[in-house]
Parts: structure tokens; sequence; C-alpha cells
């Protein structure tokens, strides 16, 4: 009967669940959720954690996409989450209990009625954010008023400099010596990062991934293109690296970016978080094609389960011009290109950015939902130095396609009629970042003219989408040497 019911919901891919407590914890996970005040589900944060993260560990692909997508593989488990997550009061009791809606809600006491965000246990932030990141869908407004952003407060973590450190890689990873992840981190890339995909008006192109609660945030959730023959490397490949992919990255002024981590008065801080931020981003979007170079056994700080995987691509931003100036260029060697599997189970995923033959950009990012998940990749880009001067900032990738297409001709870059559609479409209509939410009233409404009204962003960082003056076939072959 235990195994019957719970067969509702997604075959697992493991056989031997223990059927009985499975479905006991959904109808326990069903119940709470149902609880119509905050007070009565809010301390059950742990067990909710516990429970979703368990329903999408154990979904499985129905063997079609979801409705709005043609990458992300429908799953009745996801579907079940996300139905639950429908509820305001869920995502307050449950997604909003990081130190991000603590400092919203401080800012703003009059903005939710949820008093117990900021007294949660460093553990339950944690639980809290990643639950946010595999909810996908960035919450950009605390409770029902336009007023309460969590934009600037996720910028100011993203931007602070005093995150980017040797223990924590420069990455979204704790300050230790074990490369675990900060949820923390990641929800507040994930937060800046879709708020400026809604105000560049470009979410539509992309609402599998940042529009759609629990959408791909399951391994092997990404739904793979037929393929006639695979290359022997890319059968033995566990991540799926091959393909194409979709890149965003966001960067600061570096005047603002400057001000920002070294005040003339540093003291006035002492060691609290910086204030919050909104003076304007520049927003990049990227296609990357890679493939893989070589296949490794993983080393002493890594998951002995998986292999770690080499690669190299091109990548060609969608914002520049259409001239050979917008080529970039991944390499694959020495930790460089790298994806991996880390002690604690996480994907990890690491670049390097080449221009004009020299490697200028680095990335770390963690994989959202883990292995082959159509959610993508979430992280931080840095100077590849380690320039404790900066300049860093916000970026994720996600698959768009397993076909490298054409890497002889720029066109061959890109999906069919995807640029046609992105430079007609991303100018086309009016578009608000926080048009998710119900507002009591419009008195705050300065949002969106902070962003009209902000000057162009010029500086060396539009280098970090533009290599040097080469043929894509050129840039693929200079890649490939040792």
């Amino acid at each position: 009967m235990f195994t019957t019911a719970d067969l509702a919901q997604d075959t697992p891919p493991q056989a031997d669940l223990e059927w009985e407590n499975e479905l006991q914890d959904l109808v326990k996970l069903a119940a709470v959720c149902r609880r119509g005040d905050f007070q009565d589900k809010a301390h059950h944060l742990v067990f909710v954690s516990s429970a979703v993260n368990r329903l999408l560990k154990h979904a499985s692909s129905q063997g079609h996409t979801a409705e709005n997508s043609y990458t992300h593989c429908a799953s009745r488990n996801a579907d079940f989450v996300a139905g639950l997550f429908e509820d305001r009061t869920n995502r307050e009791a449950f997604l909003q209990r990081s130190s991000l809606f603590a400092r919203v809600r401080s800012a703003h006491r009059d903005a939710g009625s949820e008093p117990c965000g900021e007294t949660s246990h460093a553990e339950e932030r944690q639980l809290s954010a990643k639950l946010h990141c595999l909810y996908g869908k960035p919450i950009l407004n605390v409770g029902r008023l336009r007023s309460t952003r969590t934009y600037p407060f996720a910028v100011s973590k993203v931007y602070d400099l005093r995150e980017y450190t040797p223990l924590t890689k420069w990455g979204p990873f704790m300050e230790d010596m074990d490369t675990r992840v900060d949820w923390e981190k990641v929800e507040a890339i994930m937060v800046a990062l879709g708020y400026n995909i809604s105000a560049r008006r470009v979410t539509k192109f992309f609402s599998d991934t940042w529009d759609s609660p629990f959408s791909g945030s399951w391994p092997k959730s990404f739904m793979p293109s037929p393929k006639a023959e695979l290359r022997s490397l890319d059968a033995e490949d566990p991540y799926g690296v091959t393909g194409t992919w979709f890149r965003i990255v966001c960067f600061l002024d570096y005047n603002d970016f400057f001000n920002f981590n070294f005040p003339v008065r540093e003291n006035a801080w002492d060691g609290a978080p910086r204030p919050p931020l909104s003076v304007g981003e520049e927003t990049r979007l990227i296609v990357m094609r890679t493939h893989i170079t070589s296949i490794e056994p993983p080393g002493p700080n890594d998951s002995q389960d998986l292999p770690v995987v080499n690669f190299v691509g091109v990548s060609r931003s969608l914002d520049g011009s259409w001239d050979d100036n917008a080529n970039s260029d991944l390499r694959a060697f020495a930790s460089k290109g790298k994806v991996r599997l880390t002690k604690e189970g996480e994907v990890r995923w690491t670049t390097i950015s080449i221009f004009h033959g020299e490697e200028r950009w680095r990335s770390e990012g963690v994989q959202v939902g883990g292995v082959r998940s159509a959610r993508g990749v979430i992280g931080n880009w840095f100077d590849k130095d380690y320039d404790p001067h900066g300049p860093a900032g916000p970026t994720a990738f996600w698959k768009s396609s397993d076909s490298e297409g054409s890497v002889n001709t720029e066109q061959g870059l890109f999906p069919n009629d995807f640029v046609l559609a992105y430079s007609t479409g991303m100018f086309s209509d009016d578009s608000d970042p926080e048009a998710e939410m119900d507002y009591e009233d419009d008195e705050d409404d300065e949002d969106m003219d902070e962003l009209s009204d902000a000057e162009p962003i010029s500086n060396e960082l539009t280098g970090l989408l533009m290599d040097a003056q080469l043929d894509v076939a050129d840039i693929v072959q200079q890649a490939e040497q040792p």
C-alpha cells in the first residue's frame, strides 16, 4: 500500500527506499504546509528542508519536458513541491529565513509577519537559503510592499570583497577548508542576477530557469538531445559538460565597486555587513560552447564518487557587436576548466576566461540541484590572480543544448532564431522585476526609475566579454594546445 501510494510521485532512481517512512514524511510535509498560520509551521523548517531535498533527489523524468521548456524534464515530485509553495505563508516560513531576509525586515520592521527570521540559527539560515535556491525563482520583495526589495541587500553581499578569501576559494563556499557550499552566498547571487535578468526584460526567454519554481532543481533534470553518436569522452562524462550554455555576467562600475569596498571610514561598519547597494549594474548575456578534453581521477580534496572533467570552449556575447572582438575562450588545464564533485557531494565548476591570449578572469560556481541539473551553475567571477582590490561579481550559466553546433562559423554559436527573438524582444515591452509580488500601495515605485536613471557603466570589464580578434576555429585550436 505504501509503495503504491508513494509511486503517485516519481519513480525514484534508487529502489531501496524505506517506502513507509517516505510516505509518512510526504503526508506530514503536506500537512505542515497546509497550516494557515506562520507560527504553526515555521518551526518545522529543518523537517521541510529534509523532505523537500529528498523529494527532489528522488525525482525522475516523466519522459518529456515541462510545458514551458525544451530542456527541463517534467517531474511529479517537482510539481508537487512547487504546488506547496504557491502558498505565500510557506514561502515566508521556509524560503525567507536567511540573513538576506532578516536584513530586509530589519530595515522595514512593518514589512512582514515573520518575527523569527532574524533569530534563526546559522544552520536554519543555510537550509532556508538552499530551499530558496532550489525554488529557483528569486524572491525580490519581502511581504506585500514594493519598497521592501531584497536586491540592494543581495548586491551588498555579492560585491563585498570580504567574502572573497582563500578559504572560500573566492567562490560561493564556506570559510573553511572543506569547500562546503555557502547557500546564503548562492542565494544572494541568484537574487542579484534574477533582478538584472528581469530588468533587461529577458525573463520570458529563460522562464524555465529563472521563473518556474523547482524546475530543473534535481539531478539529471536536463533533457538530453537525441544524438546519433557520442564521442568516447562524452560517454564517460557524468556531468554533461559538452554542449551549448547560456551565461549571464554582472558587474559594477569600478569606481562604485572600489568606493563600496574601501570607504573612507572603514571602521564605520566594524565588520558588519556592508550597507545596501543600488547604484546599477552592467549585465552581459553570453552563449558558450564547451567540449571535453580529458577525464582524470578525483583529487584528495574531491569526492571519490565521480571523476574530474576538463573542458575547453568558445563563448560569444549577445550584447556586443557581431564582430570577431566579441569572442572569448575557456581553457582546460591544471585546475582551470574543470568540473568535479566536492566531498559534500555538490558539483563544483571552475572556469578561466582568456583575453588576448592571456588568462584573465576566473569563476567558481556550484550546480544547483546536483549532477546534470537543468537549473545550472551559480557563482562568482573574479581576477585570475585573486587581486585583493577586485573586481569581482556574480555569474551563472545553464545548459541550452547537448549540441555544440558548428565551431567554425560564428552563426553556429547560437540556437536557431534565438538572436532575432532576443534582439527584437528585449525592449519590446515594459517589465517589473518585482511583478511576482502583490503590492498594497504604489507609494514606493522608485525601483525601476533607479534603473533608468543610472548612468551608463563603461570600464575595462567590458573586456570580460571581448576577446582577441581571432576566428572561432583559431580560438578552439589555441585552447586545445598544451
